[in-house]
């Protein structure tokens, strides 16, 4: 894959995911109009819960008060500012999908702050007396994103660990 055909595949991940992010949101906002229902029971594992996470991953650092929305824009721009950069280098498909989908994630997130104030996060997993935290399809993006570069380190370290035992056996 060309190193122009790397870039617009992470491009058009972000805006994928970023669509459907928003769109996701607009819908659980203006259509089930979610806030007034407070949850909706959609599997026997599943929720549709309406918070309003005024913080990060999880609600930490949601003590920033009025701060909290500006300070948290402004430092996930920072970070997609960063993995723009990184997705100009990319050189496998797999780490500028990656790189693609923790952008769209992290611009759907700061859209948020920015309209609202909070994040909407509305994806409740449950199970046997587990409870996951509520998210959104912005954070599901991260998080796999995030473990899709992680998987892509460790099996380039394994190829190169192995390259480098085979040329020790010559």
């Amino acid at each position: 894959m060309t190193h122009r055909n790397l870039i617009s595949l992470g491009v058009g991940m972000a805006l994928a995911v970023l669509a459907a992010d928003q769109a996701s949101k607009w819908w659980v906002l203006n259509v089930l109009d979610l806030p007034s229902l407070g949850t909706v029971a959609v599997l026997p594992v599943l929720n549709l819960t309406m918070v309003w996470n005024r913080g990060v991953t999880f609600g930490l650092l949601n003590s920033l008060g009025g701060w909290g929305a500006p300070v948290l824009g402004v430092g996930a721009l920072l970070v997609v500012s960063a993995l723009g950069v990184w997705l100009t280098r990319a050189e496998r498909a797999l780490v500028a999908c990656a790189i693609g989908v923790i952008a769209g994630g992290a611009v759907g997130n700061v859209i948020d702050r920015l309209r609202f104030g909070a994040v909407v996060d509305f994806i409740h997993a449950h199970a046997w007396g587990w409870s996951w935290y509520v998210f959104n399809v912005a954070d599901a993006a991260i998080v796999c994103g995030v473990a899709a570069l992680l998987y892509d380190g460790l099996r380039t370290r394994r190829q190169d660990d192995r390259l480098a035992g085979a040329g020790e056996r010559r």
